[in-house]
């Protein structure tokens, strides 16, 4: 009989190993990005998702129509990380945050480096800050920054 007080264990990785075609839509969001422009898509009803998305969430229709949104937006929410992890995106306190871009009606979830928690506020204006080497991923957004005159 095995001892009670001896510890099974086993090494265990849990991975999703996948590929996946882009696409029209998600494709032009990520060569935008490799490009330094943002892209979203329209829905019938008018409305600009950013990130886009192949379908309509409400309706299942197919989207098709890409439109340029601006890099700067109105921070809609956010919550501050004072000590980030290593897997995040920045290696000092960051927020992540809702950013609603101009031209957007639904909001990106991404890093702000505001400096400090006491800078960041709901309402605030943001702008991009690209990576100096750009390949078609969400990370070529490094995060964003308040605007230059925010309040």
């Amino acid at each position: 009989m095995p001892d009670p007080e001896e510890v099974l264990s086993a090494p265990y990785t849990l991975q999703y190993e996948y590929k996946r075609s882009l696409g029209p839509i998600i494709g032009r969001f990520l060569t935008g990005l490799r490009d330094g422009q943002i892209f979203g898509v329209r829905t019938r009803d008018g409305r600009v998702m950013v990130p886009p998305a192949e379908y309509d969430p409400e309706t299942g229709e197919t989207l098709s129509e890409c439109v340029a949104v601006g890099d700067s937006g109105e921070v809609v929410s956010w919550c501050w990380v004072s000590e980030p992890r290593r897997a995040q995106p920045l290696d000092r306190p960051f927020a992540f945050a809702l950013i609603k871009l101009d031209g957007a009606d639904t909001a990106l979830l991404h890093a702000v480096d505001g400096g400090e928690s006491s800078n960041m506020r709901t309402g605030m204006r943001v702008k991009v800050r690209w990576q100096d080497e750009r390949v078609g991923r969400i990370e070529d957004i490094a995060c964003f920054e308040p605007a230059e005159g925010a309040s």
